[in-house]
């Protein structure tokens, strides 16, 4: 088994388009964690007109949010949540730019199409060991909406990630590849 492929954000078609569903990957850069809460507040102000908080283009968004961080550290336990809650978002960010997403479990039918359309990445991050993928961000950053509290939007600066590319730039979806095969 090959080891993983390391990549760097921001992310572009190249990168994209290198990376095929299964690939383990390594992730380093900037990322930002939100979720549900933040989700909606960017799209109801790109609704009115307004720019996002985040600079979207080539972005990766990891739909996380920490706990409370213990003395010495600069971050709590931070896995991923269930991707499905941002799915009614997501096609109106990739149209934004966005590149890459990390979360759990699976997307939709719209989510998979828009991905391929944009030339995107869905990766996988494990879930239930939060407090071990902590230890890949090495510097937090609120960054937005610091009343959302624990949903505020977070600027992370990770190294080598630890993810799975689940629905690649060309639309083929991990999941659905693993249930055909039955």
């Amino acid at each position: 088994m090959k080891g993983p492929i390391a990549i760097k954000t921001p992310l572009n078609d190249d990168v994209c388009r290198s990376l095929q569903a299964g690939d383990r990957v390594a992730i380093s850069g900037t990322v930002y964690a939100l979720r549900d809460a933040a989700h909606r507040r960017i799209a109801e102000a790109v609704g009115r007109g307004k720019e996002p908080p985040i600079p979207l283009a080539g972005s990766v968004i990891f739909y996380a949010a920490p706990t409370p961080a213990k003395p010495g550290r600069i971050i709590g336990s931070m896995g991923p949540t269930t991707s499905t809650r941002m799915d009614r978002y997501t096609p109106g960010f990739l149209e934004l730019g966005l590149k890459g997403m990390i979360g759990k479990g699976k997307r939709s039918e719209e989510v998979r199409s828009a991905i391929e359309r944009h030339q995107a990445v869905y990766f996988g991050a494990i879930g239930g060991v939060a407090a071990l993928m902590s230890r890949f961000i090495k510097q937090l950053e609120v960054f937005a909406y610091e009343d959302l509290g624990t949903e505020a939007i977070l600027k992370l600066e990770i190294a080598d990630f630890p993810a799975v590319v689940l629905i690649d730039s060309r639309g083929r979806d991990l999941f659905r590849s693993i249930a055909e095969k039955g």
